[in-house]
């Protein structure tokens, strides 16, 4: 019971740290960090723990980037639903929507080849 309470706990005490770290960037990288926030949650990993480790790592690069003055266009690229996808890809190993596109493609190449008989 102890262990429930405590991982509850710190993901909450985690939560509010990065809420804060994120209320210091300044508003043009905060409103960058928002929009691929909202983007982890509706098409990021399925687990608690690799969303915790995805927001992370997105709050540090943005940090660093606004310490160092880099554009924001520098670090999303020309298309940033790009780099979005290709950010979130990093902590979504095996989701749902993987695990049913890769059934998909076996079922659909299964069809194929026995259409070409």
């Amino acid at each position: 019971m102890m262990s429930i309470l405590n991982k509850i706990l710190g993901e909450k005490k985690q939560w509010k740290l990065y809420k804060a770290r994120k209320k210091q960037l300044p508003a043009n990288y905060r409103a960058a960090v928002d929009a691929l926030e909202r983007h982890i949650f509706y098409c990021g990993p399925e687990t608690g723990d690799a969303t915790a480790r995805a927001l992370d790592d997105l709050i540090d690069l943005f940090e660093q980037s606004a310490a160092l003055g880099t554009p924001i266009r520098d670090i999303v690229g020309e298309n940033p639903a790009d780099f979005a996808e290709a950010f979130v890809s990093n902590y979504t190993q095996d989701t749902w929507r993987e695990r049913q596109v890769r059934r998909v493609n076996e079922a659909l190449e299964a069809a194929i080849v026995q259409d070409n008989r």
